[in-house]
Parts: structure tokens; C-alpha cells; sequence
């Protein structure tokens, strides 16, 4: 479906420039770490989930002869940014930091990779903004993190992996949020793992499209964890955005979460109002993948049953092969959600979309409405 840009340039939620791998974070790593990395020969760090000759990673026409696919600037412009006539693409390296179980290593070099972004994307390109990649595994150096780059307008929320060691409603993860909240961050959960537990509660997968497949109910596992632990009670302002997700799975989820609580609700007293109104308010997700019916009727009907069309943002999961040329829209979205999702409520989701930019990038000037389409 062509993008209808009469409302304005359209926000990408999810672009992936490809970090080559620890060596190309040297220049931003302090001698001690330099040091470390060099003596262990650590490069690599993909995740699982996404190899880097798997179909799925790339789509092949962004997939280069020599190199990475995302892996230049040059190539973001040329297949994510010009065709769509994105005004600002928000940038979420997969980059395995966060998975280490050596804390202080995994802190080390996320706050290379963000820096690294600040150099290589951010600097040159003002339509793009990114994540601020964290070790989840340890808040306090996670904190950290949010806290160095909070000042930076161009970092628009706090990127996480889909899965970690625990739940993320658990208390211990709440000075994340705190964090966030406090400066106005949402938290965004993006298909990934640290691979400390199985991806299903019946154990190990033995292929890779299993482990795409169930990553849905790890999604769901989140967000009831967070609903259910009281974090959008104790943080109100906090927004969660599901990456990678999908969203046919959500009416489901919606429905049991609400039959559930009401039966049991005297167990979590201080979620004081149903799990749907609290996921309409406070979670939004990404339009990519798109497993959704391809006929309006059906489309119309799950829309109607989640219940909320500020949920959905506009996504082309660059470079992941999710669609052929410019159709990134499900094809049987309404017309009337084509502004909100292409922009609108990517600008409600991401107040620093909307602020002035202290350090030079064009973000009102990438959100103005372009003189002709």
C-alpha cells in the first residue's frame, strides 16, 4: 500500500544500522576496555534471534554484496529513509552488549554503542534519532546509562531486549522506569534475548521460526509481569513500546487479562483498573511484522476488538525482510488511521519527537508537513 504523506513525513519507529562489532567501539572505550577486548579477540555480538545470513534479517534487495546489511548511512537514506519520505527514523541497534553476564562489561559497552551512534548516525543525520541501549541485567549501571544521555534530546527512549533474566515488572527493575519516567523516556521492548532462559515454558526450540513465533507470548509474559506487578500504577507517565511484536495476538491477551483480574483481583489491590484500560493507555507497538488480516472485514474487526487506534506506530523494522518495496502498511489498514499511524501517535507516544533539538539536528524541521507530496 503507498504511504499517504498529506499529513506530513511519515515516523519510523524501527530502523537497525548494523554495529560491525566490538573493534568498531574502540575509539569510544576507555584503555582498561580497549584492552580487554583486544586481548580476548570478543568482535561479534549478534543475537540469535537474527543471524546475519538468515533471510529473515535481511530483506534482499538491502542486502549488500560486501559488508552489512544497515551497515552505512548512505544505505539507511538510500532504502529506509528517502523512499518512505521519513521525516525522523528512530534507530535500534541489536547489538548483543546487553546479553553479557559480566555486568561491568556489558555496561562498558553499551555506552560505547551509544556513543558510537552519536558519531557515526546521529551527528551526520539529523532525521534520525535512537535507543539508549542499557545493561538491564544490572539497573543501578542501567540508571547510569539513562541518566549520561538523558540530556541528549536525540535519544527518545530506553531500548531493552524482549527477554532477560527476570520478569521486568519485578521491583528490582523499577529505578529503570523511575528513570525513564523522570525524563520523559519510554521504554521500548524489542524482539531479542540474553538466552539465560527458554524462549517457551516447555522448554528449548530446535529452529529458528519457533523462536519467532513464540517470542509473541514472551511480549505477553512482559506486560503481564509489568500490569500485574504495578508498574504503570507506581510510574503513570511511563510508556511501553513493543517492537517486533506483532499485534493480532492482542484481543486475546486483553481478553483473558481482564476475565483473570476480575476473578482475582484482590491479589494485586493496587492495580486499581482493568488490564485493557491500562495497556490502551500506556502500550503501543509497532506496525512490523504485520500479522494481521489481509481483508478489511477482518482487519476492521480486530481493530475494533483492541480497541484503541493510538496503538499502532509506523515501522519498517529496516532491514528485515517484512515487505516487498515501499508497502510497509498492512494492506487492509483503514485510511482513517493512516495519520495516526504513520505519525501521529509516534508524536503523542515520544514527547522529545516534538521538543526543540539543543544540539542542531532538524527535528522541527523534519516534522513540518512538506510543501508538496
Amino acid at each position: 500500500m503507498p504511504l499517504d504523506l498529506a499529513g506530513g513525513p511519515p515516523i519510523d519507529c524501527d530502523l537497525h544500522p548494523a554495529l560491525p562489532g566490538c573493534m568498531a567501539l574502540l575509539p569510544h572505550l576507555d584503555a582498561h576496555w580497549r584492552e580487554v577486548i583486544t586481548n580476548r579477540g570478543l568482535d561479534d555480538l549478534d543475537l540469535a534471534l537474527f543471524p546475519r545470513g538468515a533471510p529473515l534479517t535481511a530483506r534482499r534487495d538491502w542486502r549488500p554484496q560486501q559488508g552489512l546489511p544497515g551497515g552505512s548511512l548512505e544505505a539507511l537514506r538510500r532504502e529506509a529513509l528517502d523512499p518512505f519520505g521519513t521525516g525522523i527514523g528512530i534507530c535500534n541497534p541489536l547489538f548483543g552488549a546487553p546479553a553479557l553476564h559480566n555486568a561491568d562489561l556489558a555496561a562498558a559497552l553499551c555506552r560505547a554503542a551509544n556513543d558510537w551512534m552519536v558519531t557515526n548516525w546521529l551527528e551526520p543525520e539529523p532525521r534520525l534519532r535512537a535507543g539508549i541501549l542499557v545493561p538491564v541485567e544490572n539497573p543501578e549501571l542501567a540508571v547510569e546509562e539513562i541518566e549520561r544521555r538523558a540530556s541528549d534530546p536525540r535519544f527518545v527512549q530506553v531500548l531493552l531486549f524482549g527477554a532477560a533474566e527476570t520478569l521486568y515488572g519485578r521491583r528490582v527493575n523499577w529505578p529503570i522506569y523511575a528513570a525513564a519516567e523522570r525524563h520523559g523516556l519510554p521504554i521500548a521492548l524489542h524482539t531479542g534475548s540474553a538466552a539465560r532462559n527458554a524462549p517457551t515454558a516447555l522448554g528449548w526450540p530446535t529452529y529458528l521460526i519457533e523462536d519467532h513465533v513464540a517470542f509473541a507470548q514472551t511480549f505477553q509474559s512482559q506486560l503481564l509481569s509489568l500490569i500485574g506487578e504495578g508498574v504503570f500504577t507506581k510510574f503513570p507517565r511511563l510508556k511501553v513500546v513493543l517492537l517486533e511484536s506483532g499485534f493480532g495476538w492482542v484481543p486475546n491477551f486483553l481478553w483473558r487479562g481482564v476475565k483473570m483480574w476480575r476473578a482475582m483481583r484482590k491479589e494485586i489491590p493496587w492495580v486499581d483498573r482493568s488490564p485493557a484500560e491500562i495497556f490502551r493507555e500506556c502500550v503501543r507497538i509497532s506496525i512490523q511484522p504485520a500479522d494481521a488480516p489481509t481483508d478489511a472485514e477482518g482487519m476492521e474487526a480486530l481493530l475494533e476488538m483492541i480497541g484503541c487506534d493510538d496503538l499502532l506506530l509506523f515501522a519498517t523494522d529496516y532491514p528485515h525482510a517484512r515487505f516487498e518495496g515501499t508497502a510497509a502498511l498492512p494492506p487492509a489498514l483503514p485510511a482513517r488511521l493512516h495519520a495516526r499511524v504513520l505519525r501521529e501517535n509516534a508524536l503523542a507516544t515520544y514527547p522529545r519527537l516534538s521538543s526543540p533539538d539543543a544540539r542542531g539536528a532538524a527535528a522541527p524541521e523534519a516534522l513540518k508537513r512538506p510543501a508538496s507530496i
